[in-house]
C-alpha cells in the first residue's frame, strides 16, 4: 500500500455533508474524513448550512452515505478540549469514547483528537506537566474502549503540548496504550514551531495518519504563539511548509498509510493532490 490521499470533507462552507461528499468524489478521490462530529440533534445539518456527523447518530448511515459515492472513511476526527476544566458543553472524554464506537461498528480504524489550544485562564495555567497529566486522564477511559474496540486514537499537533517534540514524547511515554498513535499535521506542527520532518524522524513509528496543510509567508510573525490552524487556502508545495521532506522522510520511515488534504479552494485541493502524486501517493 502506498501513502493515499484523502480529503476533508469541509470543502465548502455552509453546505451539508452530503454536498461535501459530492464534491469530493467529483474531484476524483476515493477517501474521505469524517471531519466535524458532535453530539445529539444538529440543527445546522436539519436546515441545510453544516456538514457536522453526529457522534449519536447511525454510524451505518454515515457509512453509507459515504459509499454510495464510493468513498471510504478513513477516520474520525475528535478534536477535543483536553487542557480546560471538564464541562458538559466542552468536547471530550465522552465525545472521543462515541466517536471511538462509532468508527469501529463501521470498520474505521483512526479516530484523531488533541488537546487544543486552552480557551480558560484555568487551561492557561497549568504547567507542561500538569497538561500531560490531564490530558493523559482524560483519554485513560478512551483508551481502553480503543483498545477493546480495535481503534487507535491518534494525537494530532494542535495545541501547547502536542505541538513539540517534547511534549509529544512527554504524552507518549506518560500514556500507556496500545491504541495510542499520532496524527502528523504539517501545517499545525509548522506553526507550533516544529520542523515536521523532524517530528516525522523522531516519531515516524508512531504515525498513522497524516494532514497535509501548507502555509504562506504570513503566517511566520504568529509562528511559535499559536498552535493549529483549520483549513489552508493555498496549494501544497506553494508556502514555508517542507512538504516534499516530511513525504520523503514519511516513505523513508516506512509510512504507507491514509492522509487526507486540509485545504479549501478549489484549484487548490486539485493543485495539492497532483504535488503528492507527483512525489508517489495516489488519489
Amino acid at each position: 500500500m502506498s501513502i493515499t490521499i484523502g480529503c476533508f470533507a469541509l470543502v465548502d462552507p455552509f453546505t451539508t455533508l452530503d454536498h461535501q461528499l459530492d464534491r469530493i468524489r467529483d474531484w476524483g478521490f476515493r477517501y474521505a474524513d469524517v471531519t466535524d462530529t458532535g453530539d445529539g440533534a444538529v440543527l445546522g445539518n436539519h436546515f441545510g448550512f453544516s456538514a457536522v456527523a453526529s457522534l449519536d447518530a447511525n454510524p451505518f448511515d454515515l457509512e453509507r452515505l459515504f459509499a454510495d459515492r464510493g468513498l471510504r472513511i478513513t477516520s474520525y476526527c475528535a478534536h477535543s478540549d483536553l487542557l480546560d476544566a471538564t464541562a458538559p458543553w466542552r468536547y471530550g472524554t465522552s465525545q472521543i469514547i462515541k466517536a471511538v464506537r462509532s468508527a469501529a461498528a463501521i470498520g474505521v480504524r483512526h479516530v484523531v483528537t488533541t488537546e487544543g489550544e486552552p480557551a480558560t485562564a484555568f487551561g492557561r495555567s497549568l504547567s507542561e506537566d500538569q497538561g500531560v497529566f490531564l490530558i493523559a486522564e482524560k483519554l485513560h477511559e478512551p483508551l481502553r474502549v480503543a483498545e477493546d474496540h480495535g481503534v487507535s486514537i491518534l494525537l494530532e499537533p494542535h495545541g501547547p503540548i502536542t505541538g513539540t517534540l517534547d511534549g509529544t514524547s512527554a504524552l507518549l511515554e506518560a500514556i500507556d496504550s496500545r491504541a495510542l498513535g499520532l496524527n502528523l499535521d504539517t501545517g499545525n506542527a509548522w506553526l507550533a514551531g516544529t520542523d515536521p520532518v523532524q517530528y516525522v524522524q523522531r516519531f515516524c513509528d508512531r504515525i498513522q495518519h497524516v494532514h497535509w496543510k501548507d502555509l504562506g509567508p504570513q503566517w511566520e510573525a504568529r509562528r511559535g504563539e499559536i498552535f493549529g490552524c483549520g483549513m489552508a487556502d493555498i496549494a501544497l508545495g506553494t508556502g514555508v511548509v517542507d512538504i516534499e521532506g516530511a513525504f520523503k522522510a514519511l516513505v523513508d520511515g516506512g509510512f504507507d498509510g491514509h492522509s487526507t488534504l486540509e485545504i479549501g479552494g478549489d484549484e487548490a485541493v486539485l493543485e495539492s493532490a497532483r504535488f503528492l502524486e507527483a512525489l508517489g501517493a495516489e488519489r
